[in-house]
């Protein structure tokens, strides 16, 4: 009997070795399985930018165009604005020595030789000279606003880009997911593949990261240069005021 119990006793310690056994290689090899499916996760989702890009569909070589013309714009205008800005800090009082003096057409030349709208708009001024002082202003004021067109020409179509371009990301993000949606319908099993959803809204959302990317620098150009231009505008009304000042000084003989 006493020997009988030991061998059942020892064949259940072994049965219990041997499932604990099982269980550990069990384990084990479901780590692996984690393991390599996490690495295949890893490398399907390491997409390159051109494949991000190309996954954004026809709508994102629209953005492109668009971030094109933003560039273009604000570069050009930024030139255009600065050299609009430059003026030598002694002008209004060489402008105010020469008509004191009498020299009309030395300032007019002096002018004509500056590059710049206030000196446009001083020049102007100079050849109304004797004619009541409401005809010069209004002179002045109406090569000003000449001269401001010029310099916003340009903003409208970057503050459309601002606006516009997130508008044509989230255009392509409703387009992918319609696309989805037929997909799922044109599915025979009747059931959601989740592999099949999420690629496809992956996709879709490609296009709004795309509008974001272009339209929010374009809405910064805009405000900069618009805030350039403002500044620019206060300094033409500064110079119009000195410049009605020194027509009431007398001049001398």
């Amino acid at each position: 009997m006493i020997k009988l119990l030991t061998t059942t006793t020892a064949t259940a310690v072994e049965g219990a070795e041997g499932l604990a056994s099982a269980q550990i290689d069990s384990l084990a090899l479901a780590q692996q399985a984690a393991t390599a499916a996490a690495a295949e996760s890893a490398e399907t989702l390491s997409i390159g930018f051109w494949d991000l890009f190309l996954g954004g569909g026809w709508l994102m070589w629209v953005l492109v165009a668009l971030a094109g013309v933003m560039i273009f714009i604000f570069v050009e205008r930024f030139i255009a604005i600065r050299k609009a800005t430059t003026l030598d800090n002694n002008f209004m009082n060489r402008i105010r020595d020469y008509i004191s003096e009498g020299n009309i057409s030395t300032a007019i030349d002096l002018c004509r030789r500056t590059n710049s709208p206030v000196a446009r708009m001083i020049e102007k001024g100079i050849e109304r000279i004797g004619r009541p002082m409401s005809d010069i202003q209004s002179a002045i004021e109406n090569v000003a606003n000449v001269e401001v067109a010029k310099l916003e020409a340009g903003l409208p179509t970057l503050a459309s880009i601002s606006g516009g371009a997130p508008m044509i990301g989230f255009l392509g993000t409703v387009v992918g997911m319609v696309q989805v949606f037929i997909d799922m319908s044109a599915n025979q099993s009747g059931g959601i593949e989740i592999q099949q959803l999420s690629s496809g809204m992956y996709v879709a959302m490609i296009t709004t990261v795309g509008g974001l990317i272009v339209g929010i620098p374009a809405y910064f150009a805009h405000n900069y240069l618009v805030a350039r231009i403002e500044k620019l505008i206060f300094r033409m009304e500064a110079t119009t005021i000195a410049f009605m000042d020194i027509l009431n000084q007398p001049v001398q003989k």
